[in-house]
């Protein structure tokens, strides 16, 4: 097994990754990202900005994304707490158009998840506390932030969380339909 463990998922552009820890009697060390490594999966973003965010049980964060012009790939994972991440597919022609995939991360597991370009994304936190790493592959533009709203009954997510506490942007947010979008499908694999 090589320093990072690809898990294919049912939309194949999204990546569930298993990083290798070594560990023993004083704790693990691992590394969660690595360009050259990520480079050899197919994965050549060039992460710029890293965020962090603590979220109280029942919280739910999105579901957002950045317009073409400022696309967002992110790398996420859980360092405390445990979340269910979502994210839904925004690429116009793509046969997974309004698809969403679901994955747990958490501490424990120590998984991340890979969201190229034209994705939206959200998470919803399973316990007491989560706190959530992410690289993004642009900085943060609030000129060309977007969201879809976290319930659209077109997209269906099974949210494992019910009466979530929500920020008043993530509340209006308008449904897929509705939202702006820019995004073409290119099946020539990841960015």
């Amino acid at each position: 097994m090589g320093k990072f463990n690809l898990i294919p998922l049912e939309i194949p552009d999204l990546l569930l990754i298993e990083p290798t820890a070594f560990g023993d009697q004083r704790g693990f060390f691992m590394e969660t990202y690595n360009r050259r490594e990520f480079e050899k999966l197919g994965l050549k973003d060039d992460f710029v900005q890293d965020n962090h965010s603590r979220s109280v049980k029942g919280v739910i964060r999105g579901l957002h994304y950045q317009l073409r012009e400022r696309a967002q790939a992110k790398l996420v994972r859980v360092i405390r707490g445990e979340i269910f991440d979502v994210a839904v597919d925004l690429r116009e022609g793509s046969p997974y158009f309004g698809k969403w995939v679901g994955v747990r991360l958490s501490a424990e597991n120590r998984l991340m998840l890979y969201i190229p370009e034209g994705f939206a994304h959200g998470f919803a936190v399973l316990s007491e506390e989560a706190e959530v790493l992410y690289k993004t592959s642009d900085f943060y533009s609030p000129q060309h932030e977007r969201g879809i709203i976290w319930n659209d009954p077109e997209i269906g997510i099974s949210w494992p969380v019910q009466n979530p506490i929500l920020s008043e942007k993530d509340r209006h947010w308008p449904p897929l339909r509705e939202a702006e979008r820019n995004f073409l499908y290119s099946p020539s694999g990841h960015p």
